[in-house]
């Protein structure tokens, strides 16, 4: 089985400098987020979401976050010019970390999105596996999306 562990040299070999140093920007975690919660998968839903990234530092955090093994592009199947992104597996496992940090800003700041709050606490495993299976599906092969059509 391969590894998705990447091997880069760091600033130190602390697990939580490593996880600073690939996810440790706002931007970067907001684009998970738009993956993760509103299905985002294009540089345009990327550039429309409200917080209002650059396209220069959008285009500079998906390349990290692919350097990362976070995301993976591809081809988009209805327009092969285009190009779209995936969670990939390590990426869908962020899912309950970024559960965590809604929970923990919820309890400690004023926040928006009650409802994100509420669902996550009401079953926050249920979420988490919620939002694995969707990505799961997202990453079959093209041939087995349309057989299980």
């Amino acid at each position: 089985m391969p590894s998705n562990k990447t091997s880069v040299k760091r600033r130190s070999a602390c697990p939580l400098n490593a996880s600073v140093e690939m996810l440790g920007d706002r931007w970067s975690l907001l684009i998970i987020r738009d993956m993760m919660l509103r299905g985002f998968r294009s540089y345009k839903e990327f550039l429309e979401s409200y917080e209002g990234i650059a396209t220069n530092i959008l285009a500079d955090r998906l390349r990290k976050l692919e350097a990362y093994g976070v995301i993976a592009p591809e081809r988009d199947p209805s327009d092969g010019r285009k190009v779209i992104y995936r969670l990939t597996a390590k990426g869908i496992g962020l899912t309950p970390v970024m559960s965590e940090m809604v929970l923990w800003a919820a309890a400690h700041e004023d926040t928006g999105n009650e409802a994100l709050v509420k669902e996550i606490q009401k079953d926050k495993e249920g979420f988490v596996a919620a939002v694995r299976e969707r990505w799961a599906k997202e990453n079959l092969p093209s041939t087995a999306k349309s057989a299980g059509s």
